[in-house]
């Protein structure tokens, strides 16, 4: 930190304050391309002195962006100066904040670090007296990727940490989180925790990057559906670390002393220039330079030897302590408390790497990490699930080589710890893939363990017990034909010639059963009717669409739909499971990150019930009647778990041990089901039990 440099720029920062919207990317981990932007600068607004200023805050701060850009830097600072003028004249706090960001953007890119902390602590200030927590994450955020770009992966930690605390408060009130943001941010919030979880990795901080890897869930299912809600598990955040504890004692003395001379800033300010008595000029004055030898004390304080020193030692601590007990004790509890030895999978998809980290009840967090480039392990993916849906391709290669990849290396850890079940929390475009289907060279992962797929366990409840009673809404298309319009094409959806069949079926086994046809399934007719029942079975066409959560949806069989977003207005808190028989992803062959599957599975959380089973592609034959049969025999008659008795229909439907008992001939009289294109499509999301 160079004196004469950052008392420069405390004069620089007093001209400079206010703007909203994004400088030039980083080099690295750039804000990715459907990054959803919630500002429209276009957005119109009634006229008045303040949408006015806003207005004209809005240009000066796109043209100071587009010359940022062009490497145009000292004009672009010369516009947000102009810019800062009117946010000071019209009280416009919030934009002042954004403009400290951007500014500490610019100067970023110019590689002046200095400068650019000072302007993302002037912005920290500012968020904290306002009580924005979005922001203020949002903004330590830009701190941690400061320290991050310099090869300070400590200090990076630190202040990434600092977002995912702020941000996991603001969950508590989703509305927040909608409001619209403008684009002053090196990397978006998803990033920040995904970034946050590699870094931790890197140093071998497991439990501490657990924690992050299930938070990010929590984000990736805000940025689909927006307006996520947290609890009190979310809201716990991430832990300091003991050996970070004296910056955050620093940090938080440094703020709260800056505050309370901001407010009084705040107040003067108010005071337009020409009313300002001498005495109110010279307080201003004063209190700007205090305010900014507060943040250098605190700069020189992190740049001292001695915290150096302990920065240093932090990775080296960290890696030999349990850090984040309280959320890691309830989650081996909860591990522990189920019925079958369960282990949770974390994957983590980077640029280079696949990193795994198993948490089982009895030991330490385990983490491997595996050489594959993102785009190799995306290819067999590809690969992998074409195979899947065409029973006549070769599987058993892409199923080894993802065998190797997401099991080979936790298999000993797996044996050791005695998993009957693992609990899954897939990461990007693993989510269309079944675990079930991998294939170590001698059988198939299924004959092995039970898959439980959650979408985060801080969402999730493991153990909440199953209602005794079986009692069945069966409800299914059968015959006729609708036109449906998914994304820019219209696909045809026609009856399904088996689900009449797998009604029937379900309806002689378990004699509770109410069944709903065509015409009469419709939302109007079953939905009051649901939460009636334990188990709510649709066989009906279902689309997991990439895009928006109103793209995916359910079709009943009068032709109505219902999208994704509205699921969540259903009220099942009495079901155990919602069964969809016939759900398809990937529909034109496009693959996204698997969001949709994610919202699906956190939508139907939403309704109550308590788990769900769906469908990553569509089996137009009997395999379908086949496994339902199986699966409610099972689940009827042996009174399994959901899990293990969808597992055993699978081995069923695998060693043809289905014929036994499926009275009724499929649809289609195919001798052999032993294909994954069969069985495997069909995973459970949520409670196991």
């Amino acid at each position: 930190m160079q004196p004469s440099l950052r008392y420069i720029s405390v004069m620089t920062l007093t001209l400079l304050s206010l703007l909203g919207f994004g400088m030039t990317y980083p080099d690295n981990n750039q804000v990715s391309t459907n990054a959803k932007l919630r500002y429209d600068s276009g957005e119109k607004a009634q006229a008045s002195p303040k949408n006015n200023s806003q207005l004209e805050i809005a240009r000066l701060n796109e043209e100071a962006i587009k010359e940022s850009r062009q490497g145009q830097y000292t004009e672009a600072l010369q516009r947000l100066q102009k810019a800062l003028a009117i946010t000071r004249e019209h009280g416009e706090r919030s934009w002042e904040a954004i403009t400290f960001n951007n500014i500490g953007r610019i100067y970023q890119s110019q590689r002046k670090y200095s400068e650019a902390l000072q302007s993302y602590q002037q912005a920290i200030l500012i968020n904290k007296e306002l009580g924005d927590l979005v922001r203020l994450g949002k903004t330590y955020s830009n701190i941690g990727y400061l320290f991050d770009i310099q090869n300070k992966p400590e200090l990076a930690i630190f202040f990434y940490k600092h977002c995912l605390i702020n941000r996991e408060k603001a969950r508590l009130n989703p509305s927040t989180l909608s409001t619209p943001q403008p684009d002053a941010y090196s990397i978006t919030v998803s990033q920040t925790y995904r970034i946050l979880g590699e870094r931790l990795l890197k140093q071998e901080r497991v439990a501490e990057a657990q924690r992050t890897m299930d938070l990010l869930k929590v984000e990736e299912l805000e940025e689909y559906l927006q307006n996520v809600s947290g609890n009190q598990r979310t809201a716990k955040g991430i832990n300091i670390a003991a050996i970070e504890k004296p910056i955050k004692q620093k940090l938080d003395k440094t703020l709260d002393n800056a505050v309370v001379l901001g407010k009084e800033l705040t107040t003067l300010r108010k005071i337009s220039p020409e009313e300002r008595s001498l005495q109110q000029k010279q307080r201003i004055e004063q209190l700007v330079l205090t305010q900014q030898q507060l943040l250098d004390e605190f700069n020189e304080f992190i740049d001292s030897p001695q915290i150096k020193a302990q920065i240093d030692q932090i990775s080296r601590t960290a890696r030999r302590q349990n850090l984040d007990l309280d959320s890691l004790n309830e989650l081996r509890d909860n591990l522990a408390r189920l019925p079958q030895k369960s282990a949770l999978l974390y994957p983590l998809i980077l640029k280079d790497s696949l990193e795994l980290v198993l948490v089982t009840p009895d030991s330490p967090p385990i983490h491997r990490t595996v050489a594959v480039k993102r785009e190799n392990l995306h290819q067999t993916i590809v690969t992998f699930r074409q195979a899947l849906i065409n029973p006549s391709r070769n599987i058993k290669t892409p199923a080894r080589q993802l065998y190797n990849w997401l099991i080979k290396p936790i298999e000993k850890d797996l044996k050791l710890s005695g998993t009957q079940t693992l609990i899954y929390a897939p990461d990007d475009q693993l989510r269309y893939i079944p675990l079930t289907a991998l294939y170590d060279g001698k059988q198939w992962l299924v004959q092995r363990f039970s898959v439980n797929h959650i979408t985060s366990a801080s969402l999730t409840n493991l153990n909440t017990p199953k209602q005794s009673t079986l009692r069945v809404l069966a409800a299914a298309f059968t015959k006729g034909n609708y036109q449906v319009k998914v994304g820019n094409r219209q696909v045809a959806f026609a009856g399904l010639p088996f689900a009449m069949r797998e009604v029937e079926s379900l309806a002689s086994m378990v004699p509770e059963t109410k069944k709903l046809l065509d015409k009469a399934f419709s939302p109007r007719v079953t939905v009051p009717q649901m939460d009636d029942y334990t188990i709510v079975h649709l066989a009906t066409h279902a689309a997991f669409v990439v895009g928006k959560p109103e793209d995916s949806f359910i079709l009943f069989g009068n032709g109505d739909r219902v999208n994704f977003r509205n699921i969540a207005s259903w009220s099942l808190p009495n079901v155990d499971l919602v069964v969809l028989s016939a759900c398809e992803t990937g529909l034109g062959g496009k693959l996204g990150n698997g969001e949709e599957i994610l919202g699906f599975g956190y939508q139907m959380q939403q309704t109550g019930a308590r788990a769900a089973i769906a469908s990553l592609w569509s089996v137009d034959d009997g395999g379908t009647q086949a496994l339902m049969t199986a699966f409610y025999t099972t689940l009827s008659s042996r009174g399994l778990i959901k899990t293990e008795a969808l597992r055993q229909a699978q081995i069923s439907l695998i060693t043809g041990n289905w014929k036994a008992t499926n009275d009724q001939t499929p649809v289609k009289a195919i001798s052999n089901f032993s294909h994954p294109y069969y069985w495997a499509p069909f995973i459970l999301i949520g409670n196991g039990l």
